[in-house]
């Protein structure tokens, strides 16, 4: 069995029941241990796009981090979990009142645009080293500051009373179990989130994806695996083609000088149109590294 070639993006469907570390392990192994990360965790309940950076990528997975994320939700109205979703005990009952779709999406509204959420106790959060997940299980509550998050879209894809379907393309940061909750309590009633996909993560919105089983189907077969490559997630910034002599003084960490000063970061490439990683230029027209990749330090 021949290993896959391991530098670039894999856009994994992680499944159901798995966390997301687990899926990465699952990944980093058929890959012959590799040098791998995920951007952005989903929970075991949790099933969809996890981005994996393999080799050299792992450079970009802070870059990564960053970007806007759309899930597909099911929100239970009538009953509140202790962690907000389908894992955790019943703590509430409410009673449901008769919604039209209408009634729903004048609420929805309300949600668009900037906000702050108070992330929940079941969460992988820190407190003094601890994550507040242990604390809950042991039956403490500690004050959690609000996070400022960006709600830009926000859509009622189906209703069957006491079960909402939903769509939301969110910033980072952003808890959809504790969206589920706010958006029941709108709606005068409690709630919890039911089912939760992740469909993509932006740049990556119309990339198929592939499942654990197909990845191990093709290291079996021989295959290629379908990896992006790196600068795919970058591609939102500008390119700069660099000369050989200009890789390398970068390289041995020199600054170069910039025709059109201004800040900002650069995608850059050599001669051979390779991408080679990112730099940093100033309003002076200073271009520095940021991240270089080995090939271009070679």
């Amino acid at each position: 069995m021949s290993l896959p070639a391991t530098d670039g993006l894999l856009l994994l469907d992680k499944p159901l029941g798995m966390s997301s570390n687990t899926a990465l392990q699952r990944v980093r192994r058929l890959a012959g241990g590799v040098k791998a990360g995920h951007t952005g965790s989903l929970d075991p309940l949790a099933t969809g796009m996890l981005p994996i950076c393999l080799g050299e990528a792992t450079k970009l997975a802070g870059e990564m981090l960053s970007q806007r994320k759309c899930y597909e939700f099911e929100v239970r109205l009538g009953e509140r979990s202790e962690t907000g979703d389908a894992e955790g005990a019943i703590v509430e009952q409410c009673a449901v009142p008769a919604l039209s779709a209408a009634d729903v999406t004048g609420v929805l509204q309300r949600f668009h645009g900037p906000s702050r959420q108070v992330p929940p106790m079941y969460s992988a959060l820190k407190r003094q080293g601890q994550p507040l997940y242990r604390l809950a299980r042991a039956g403490v509550t500690v004050e959690r500051e609000p996070r400022d998050i960006v709600i830009k879209s926000l859509q009622l894809m189906g209703l069957s009373s006491p079960a909402l379907t939903l769509r939301v393309l969110c910033s980072k940061g952003t808890y959809v179990r504790v969206l589920a909750e706010d958006i029941a309590r709108a709606l005068g009633t409690c709630g919890r989130l039911d089912r939760l996909r992740r469909l993509f993560v932006e740049p990556f919105g119309d990339e198929p994806m592939l499942t654990l089983d197909e990845l191990e189907r093709h290291t079996r077969d021989g295959l290629a695996w379908p990896l992006l490559t790196s600068d795919r997630a970058v591609g939102h910034l500008p390119a700069l083609h660099l000369a050989t002599d200009e890789v390398r003084a970068l390289s041995q960490g020199k600054t170069l000088p910039l025709a059109a000063p201004g800040d900002g970061q650069w995608r850059l490439y050599d001669e051979a149109r390779t991408f080679v990683g990112l730099g940093l230029s100033d309003a002076g027209g200073t271009l520095r590294v940021q991240r270089l990749f080995c090939a271009a330090q070679q």
